[in-house]
């Protein structure tokens, strides 16, 4: 797959648009290049007259060239994908980035939030390979978990546990909380984690603590996806071009993670 193709703009037609959430849709469109784009990795959406900006693939069929993004109304952008009707086009760029490496052997994978999306075909990839992982599920209430039906699907019930703030379904509490018990139970090979970096940053030390290896997804603000801009740096790294996807060793060498990150202007803020 040449990279010059990947930055080219295409045009896509949404095939399909799924509810998944009060505020969450998932929208399935064709493309080829995305429909064999590796878990982990991300494309660049861009809103005809709006803005273009960076989404995590939740789906992809190689065989029927579908793929979709999973997008929480949290802006202006998210807003007007929600609007998009079936058959509305939109344009899209990539995919971009580093996915998640497969490892075989005892696995965790924990998702808070819209974070979830990416960890879908990541799951899928896992069950063909014949690495049937635990997965946690968290969300702020019952009306915003994400992929819980898919993932029981693939997995069968006993392997998904959820987790919500309120309590309203599965433990009351967080992701993070799920994980250091399970840590505490048992051992395992590999943490698989997407989220709110608040709650990464929890998973790194705790995966650091039982001395597991872990890989983290990042999301981080965007403008060109291919490592050029330099706005979604962190301590040198290019979360686009050196990640998405980070290991833990990478990112214990970091100052910045899980405490500061750039704004639109380029100006650094804590993380709240």
């Amino acid at each position: 797959m040449k990279v010059s193709l990947l930055n080219k703009p295409r045009t896509v037609k949404i095939v399909k648009i799924k509810k998944e959430t009060p505020t969450v849709k998932s929208i399935f469109f064709r493309d080829e290049f995305c429909s064999k784009a590796k878990p982990g990795q991300f494309i660049m959406v861009w809103i005809p007259g709006l803005d273009e900006v960076p989404m995590s693939l939740s789906y992809m069929e190689t065989n029927k060239g579908i793929s979709a993004i999973t997008v929480k109304v949290v802006g202006e952008a998210t807003e007007a994908i929600h609007k998009l009707e079936k058959g509305a086009m939109f344009g899209v760029r990539g995919p971009y980035g580093n996915g998640f490496k497969i490892f075989g052997g005892k696995v965790l994978v924990v998702g808070g939030g819209i974070g979830v999306a990416p960890l879908l075909p990541l799951v899928r990839h896992l069950k063909k390979v014949n690495v049937k992982p635990t997965v946690v599920i968290g969300a702020k209430n019952k009306e915003e978990l994400v992929f819980v039906g898919e993932m029981k699907k693939i997995l069968g019930k006993r392997k998904v546990l959820t987790v919500t703030e309120d309590g309203s379904e599965g433990l009351k509490g967080f992701a993070s909380d799920v994980l250091a018990d399970l840590l505490e139970k048992d051992s395992y090979k590999m943490v698989y984690a997407c989220g709110p970096e608040a709650m990464l940053k929890k998973v790194l030390d705790l995966v650091l603590k039982h001395k597991v290896q872990a890989q983290l997804s990042l999301e981080r603000y965007m403008k060109c996806g291919v490592g050029i801009c330099g706005s979604c740096m962190i301590d040198g790294f290019r979360v686009c071009k050196d990640g998405p996807v980070f290991s833990s060793k990478t990112l214990i060498k970091t100052k910045e993670f899980g405490f500061l990150k750039r704004t639109p202007s380029g100006k650094t803020v804590p993380i709240e």
